[in-house]
């Protein structure tokens, strides 16, 4: 496990040199989001007896906690095209697996950070949701997911206009149909099935049912820890193909 605590100790240490920008780049979207949707479009709107406000905050949570962890996908090409640390990594008694799980729970951390700072905004806007382990293990799972996926792309993508591709065809389209801005119900009936799968129309959906009324579905998580492993399986056999 020393690989492990060595790739994610340097992930976290160059987090904690930038934490003032990260912390407020983290903020702007969210802020953007809560009052030019929340707050502006959607005051008297409701939906299900709750405020519009109420019902985008999870679904806010759940958009930027997969956002914030694939992005890390960015900052492992950096380290593997420009500084050459990926190959320090292959050329040390590092294995696989320490090495994904060091970047995978890198990822997993701002995802994290993301998510205190919405739940900080929206203390601050007086909303109050249920919050509890199960509700912070969707996050994590969630992030967990993507952070994988970030990985995979990083090690496959070789250029940064592809992982820009990657971003703008597959991450932001999910963001926006994925639950966190209006209900899946509304969707046209032959997405609607495709868009229920995702893990993050499955997070919104988790996390708003913990956040508002205090409840969920066992297999939502199930379904959920599934994809989580299939990505991080997926994310082990991409660096064991990865070439420079």
């Amino acid at each position: 496990m020393k690989g492990f605590f060595a790739t994610y100790l340097r992930e976290f240490l160059l987090l904690k040199k930038r934490f003032i920008r990260v912390l407020i780049s983290f903020s702007i979207n969210p802020l953007l989001y809560i009052f030019a949707f929340g707050i502006g479009l959607g005051k008297n709107i409701t939906i299900g007896g709750k405020s519009y406000l109420e019902f985008l905050i999870p679904g806010l949570i759940s958009a930027t906690s997969m956002m914030q962890a694939f992005a890390i996908n960015v900052e492992i090409n950096i380290a593997r095209f420009y500084l050459k640390i990926f190959e320090e990594f292959q050329s040390s008694p590092i294995s696989h697996f320490s090495y994904a799980l060091g970047e995978v729970l890198s990822g997993v951390t701002r995802a994290f950070l993301a998510t205190f700072i919405i739940l900080v905004i929206s203390f601050l806007a007086g909303v109050k949701f249920y919050l509890n382990f199960y509700f912070f293990l969707t996050v994590f799972l969630n992030a967990f997911v993507f952070a994988s996926l970030g990985l995979a792309s990083a090690m496959l993508i070789k250029s940064h206009a592809d992982q820009a591709l990657v971003t703008n065809f597959i991450i932001t389209p999910m963001m926006f149909l994925g639950g966190t801005f209006f209900p899946t119900e509304n969707l046209p009936f032959f997405i609607k099935p495709v868009i229920e799968a995702l893990p993050l129309t499955i997070t919104s959906h988790t996390l708003r049912s913990i956040a508002l009324y205090n409840s969920f579905k066992y297999s939502s998580l199930f379904i959920l820890l599934v994809i989580a492993i299939i990505s991080f399986m997926i994310a082990l056999y991409s660096i064991k193909g990865a070439k420079n």
